[in-house]
């Protein structure tokens, strides 16, 4: 199935644009598509740690993904 993610913070500079589109099995969990992410954008793995979001929520490893759920990625934040 094709997943659309947003992307935010220096996540949007490593994947070259404020959304991407990757091709997961389908019932694709979180942890599945975190770990093809960092396959595909070997930057991402440098990041202390950054989180999935799906349909406005953060997800678990073991969340599935479905297609069309809308999911995002977002990079550590830090603040003053």
């Amino acid at each position: 199935m094709k997943i659309q993610i947003r992307t935010f913070g220096i996540a949007r500079e490593i994947c070259g644009g404020a959304s991407i589109q990757v091709e997961m099995p389908e019932h694709a969990t979180a942890g599945e598509l975190k770990q093809h992410l960092t396959e595909q954008f070997p930057r991402l793995a440098a990041l202390a740690s950054f989180l999935v979001a799906v349909n406005e929520e953060f997800a678990d490893t073991d969340t599935r993904i479905q297609a069309g759920d809308e999911v995002a990625i977002i990079p550590p934040v830090s603040g003053g």
